[in-house]
């Protein structure tokens, strides 16, 4: 089994959720009592959230890459990036290691694209939904992306950092988000990304009538197919 270098707690919310998975899943696969080997490198997302709310995304670059390098250092065959929103500094962290980054939206892109889906409706922090680091590398995977108009885009930012990653979960966010879907839906969007890893604290499968790609889940399980392939 591989170890794979988690870079969490951004925020801790949804790491723990990574971790769950994992672990679980790698259970599942080889039976017993076994589990992920893990290294773990989590923040105080106060930190990361005015780093990116101030603009310095060198300064959080250079933090993230620093620790990817540690935990190269420690022992970490890949690096897992708990988080959408952090990915805008993914260049970075490559460049400061030798081992893989396993990227999300690489990984979201590929479960889209086995859904024989086209074009899809993207919800994230407002830096993931308007911003081409994310956008661009799936529309580089030749998916079309619709993304919110701009008072939904401020209202999902908003529920992200002023509820989800403070563990609130609120039920009329929660409609008001399926509402922003079936608007994406009209819009031509044939499933959606749940592109914070928090979102899906929020709306689950079990909400949607169209297909879901909880980004979280879909990365984690990324993490350990690569962990255990031969």
């Amino acid at each position: 089994m591989k170890t794979i270098g988690l870079l969490g707690g951004m925020s801790w919310e949804s790491s723990i959720e990574y971790e769950r998975i994992i672990n679980t899943e790698v259970r599942r696969r080889l039976g017993g009592v076994h589990s992920a080997d893990l290294l773990v490198r989590s923040y105080d997302f106060a930190v990361i959230e005015e780093l990116q709310e101030a603009g310095d995304w060198d300064v959080a670059a250079q933090l993230l890459a620093d620790d990817a390098a540690w935990l190269e250092k420690a022992g970490a065959d890949v690096i897992v990036l708990a988080t959408n929103t952090m990915h805008k500094v993914a260049r970075q962290i490559e460049d400061a290691v030798r081992i893989p980054l396993l990227h999300i939206a690489d990984a979201t892109a590929e479960a889209v694209q086995a859904e024989g889906i086209e074009a899809v409706a993207l919800l994230g922090t407002r830096y993931t939904m308007e911003q081409d680091f994310y956008r661009g590398r799936l529309t580089a995977n030749d998916l079309e992306v619709v993304v919110p108009g701009a008072a939904d885009r401020t209202f999902v930012n908003d529920v992200i950092f002023n509820e989800l990653v403070q563990g609130r979960i609120v039920e009329e966010s929660k409609q008001r988000f399926l509402q922003i879907i079936e608007r994406l839906h009209e819009r031509g969007a044939e499933g959606v990304i749940a592109g914070c890893t928090e979102i899906e604290l929020l709306v689950t499968p079990d909400d949607m009538e169209q297909p879901y790609f909880p980004t979280a889940r879909i990365h984690a399980m990324a993490a350990v197919d690569f962990a255990l392939a031969e």
